[in-house]
């Protein structure tokens, strides 16, 4: 039965919104996510739903059909699990959730720390780490993912704040070294890098033009600790690139400075990222209902 359901609700949601770009919006998937459940959907019911060109798209006279019988079975379910939530009024049950370390130790934690204590009937299992994560293998309700996100029919995405990037150095490095007045002069500065896995994280910037422009100074520290590199800027060991939250006190202090003004603010996007289910329990909605509404605020500073 799982099976046979795969692909409907993008199949409604491309009918029902005229595109699929505009159904991808509305189910917080890309795409080209939803372009391959349709195509998918065609193969397995060997027709075709939609007559599509590189300017429109239309139903064809089998997808007339099937929609009206999939919208009336998607009704249904909805009423179903309408039901079950009436018959909850609170949210009951574990979550296990896992974030990146350092933004969950410090933001998302005490975050969820707060919901518990307004739902006596909820557990959280929390991880903190860096790595990517499989939900369906390891047993997660949700994860937190910082930048951009593969393209994938078995997961939804919710954005729940922006990571604004800054650049930073400390008084005495800009001192010893020189203050670099752009991005073309990043390259003659040694840096503190974010590397994990043996990856170093480039840095991304907006030029003046809004072009997105990367760069990979030469570095003396290459980590996977935030909190390190933090350290390792206000003790003078290079430039960073750090998260504008993470750097907000040390900036307030004078132990760091903004290194120059950026033409165009540079962010990753945050998502809470669950496996695609029709059914989305009271539980795991409360927990992403509260993070979407008091997570943003705490990432605010740019």
């Amino acid at each position: 039965m799982g099976q046979r359901l795969q692909g409907i609700e993008e199949f409604v949601a491309a009918v029902e919104a005229g595109s699929f770009a505009l159904a991808a919006q509305r189910l917080h998937v890309t795409r080209s996510a939803v372009a391959k459940s349709i195509a998918r959907l065609e193969s397995r019911l060997d027709t075709r739903l939609f007559l599509r060109t590189t300017r429109s798209q239309s139903l064809t006279e089998e997808g007339h059909g099937y929609y009206e019988r999939c919208r009336r079975a998607l009704a249904e379910l909805e009423a179903a699990e309408a039901v079950a939530d009436v018959a909850r009024s609170t949210a009951s049950g574990l979550v296990r959730l896992s974030m990146p370390a350092m933004l969950g130790r410090l933001k998302v934690g005490p975050l969820l720390l707060a919901l518990a204590r307004h739902h006596p009937q909820l557990s959280l299992e929390l991880s903190f780490n860096d790595r990517r994560v499989d939900l369906v293998e390891e047993g997660l309700d949700l994860a937190i993912r910082s930048g951009e996100l593969a393209d994938s029919t078995e997961l939804v995405a919710r954005p729940v704040g922006m990571q604004w990037m800054v650049l930073c150095a400390s008084p005495g490095y800009l001192a010893a070294h020189g203050h670099p007045g752009g991005i073309d002069e990043l390259k003659e500065h040694g840096a503190v890098l974010y590397a994990r896995d043996g990856q170093v994280s480039s840095w991304r910037f907006h030029d003046a033009e809004g072009r997105l422009v990367e760069v990979t100074p030469p570095s003396r520290l290459r980590c996977d600790s935030a909190e390190v590199l933090l350290e390792a800027a206000t003790g003078g060991m290079g430039l960073a690139r750090l998260p504008a939250w993470l750097a907000a006190d040390a900036l307030a202090a004078g132990t760091l400075v903004r290194v120059f003004d950026e033409p165009r603010p540079f962010g990753f996007e945050l998502n809470v990222i669950r496996s695609r289910s029709r059914y989305l329990p009271l539980k795991t909605r409360v927990v992403t209902d509260w993070l979407a509404e008091h997570l943003p605020p705490l990432l605010a500073a740019r």
